[in-house]
């Protein structure tokens, strides 16, 4: 389990200057006409994955079941699908992951069907929406993508290891009095800041395994005061 810890110290002071000077009242201005700005159109993902969840459970042949009835009225013009005796089987859960929007209120939606085996296909959908995004209809009929390349993982920002000192200790500690109740978090956190602990605390002990700060943290793992320090732990966390 990650906790993210913030421990600051040392107040801020904060100071501002009011300055008076002599005012010159100017005669009112005519006022400008006002620019009203559309809203940007509504994703129509949801619409999409709805009427492709329907569509997938579709056959020509069952043309009185209730997801037949779902996809007709969704999209009238769309043939329904026409699978093979030996088609992959209809999927448990379709997700939209993707949604692209074209011009002239033409959108692009990209989902993923997933099936009882673990297996994933994927599907885009065209869907055509008006100016306001309030209405949508299904254009065409869904067509199997490629699915998604997956991205490189940004590296974390937390890649200084925290050896044992003041601060893996204080981590430790604020953690331990805020996941099981053992002690206020008062003396953990930074003036002005109330944080209280997990109601009904659902764990009986905690201890660091691993703690990682942010390139700021000072290589000696002591806290100074006015020092700011972001940092990371993983902890094991046995419940009662």
């Amino acid at each position: 389990m990650a906790v993210w810890t913030v421990i600051a110290a040392g107040p801020i002071a904060l100071c501002v200057a009011v300055a008076s000077t002599p005012t010159t009242v100017q005669a009112a201005t005519p006022a400008k006409p006002t620019t009203v700005r559309t809203a940007a159109a509504a994703d129509p993902g949801g619409y999409a994955q709805v009427f492709v969840s329907a569509w997938l459970r579709s056959s020509m042949d069952e043309a009185m079941s209730a997801q037949v009835r779902l996809a007709q009225s969704m999209a009238p013009g769309v043939d329904l699908p026409d699978p093979a005796s030996d088609a992959q089987s209809r999927p448990q859960s379709v997700t939209a992951v993707r949604s692209a929007q074209r011009d002239g209120g033409a959108w692009s939606v990209t989902l993923a069907a997933q099936h009882a085996d673990g297996s994933v296909r994927y599907y885009a959908m065209p869907v055509a929406t008006d100016r306001a995004g309030a209405s949508f209809a299904v254009t065409g009929a869904p067509g199997v993508v490629a699915g998604p390349t997956q991205a490189e993982v940004p590296k974390s920002p937390y890649g200084v290891t925290v050896p044992e000192g003041d601060l893996s200790s204080t981590v430790g500690e604020f953690l331990a009095a805020y996941l099981t109740g053992a002690g206020g978090v008062d003396r953990y956190v930074a003036p002005g800041v109330t944080l209280a602990p997990v109601s009904s605390a659902p764990y009986s002990a905690v201890s660091v395994e691993e703690a990682a700060a942010s390139p700021n943290a000072p290589p000696n793992a002591v806290l100074a005061p006015s020092v700011v320090v972001r940092s990371i732990a993983e902890v094991p966390t046995p419940f009662f």
